[in-house]
């Protein structure tokens, strides 16, 4: 018997891909269908401006168009002046819907953000195709 890949138990995918971020936006939906964990990871590093706050959350949605929040989903808020450090959710995705995505709140004075939240999903009930 051959040993499986451990990429076909966990799978990672990116919601708010790398940039650098001036303003509130809203990531990608996942599709999180067949995975029964997750860990969402907030990655910052630059961050500045003048009472400057993220505040990063998680959706869900049905269909990949109607989100709303995510009970529980809260990950961080961040001040202008923090930078380069990683924050790791476990989500509990018992109630969660097919989709999630992550949005990233930005408000203060030229507020200034390098951050992303990526997806590690897995215990999978059937493994995975390749993607």
């Amino acid at each position: 018997m051959r040993a499986k890949d451990i990429g076909a138990y966990i799978v990672y995918k990116q919601s708010l891909v790398p940039a650098t971020r001036t303003t509130t936006g809203n990531g990608t939906g996942v599709d999180r269908q067949g995975f029964l964990s997750c860990k969402a990871v907030l990655d910052l590093g630059a961050a500045s401006g003048t009472a400057a706050t993220l505040d990063a959350k998680i959706q869900d949605s049905a269909d990949n168009t109607t989100f709303a929040d995510l009970a529980g989903a809260t990950l961080a808020q961040v001040g202008g002046t923090s930078d380069n450090s990683v924050t790791v959710k476990d989500l509990d995705l018992s109630g969660a819907k097919r989709y999630l995505r992550a949005v990233a709140t930005i408000a203060g004075t030229t507020p200034s953000f390098d951050c992303s939240v990526a997806f590690v999903l897995g215990g999978a009930d059937v493994v995975p195709a390749a993607d």
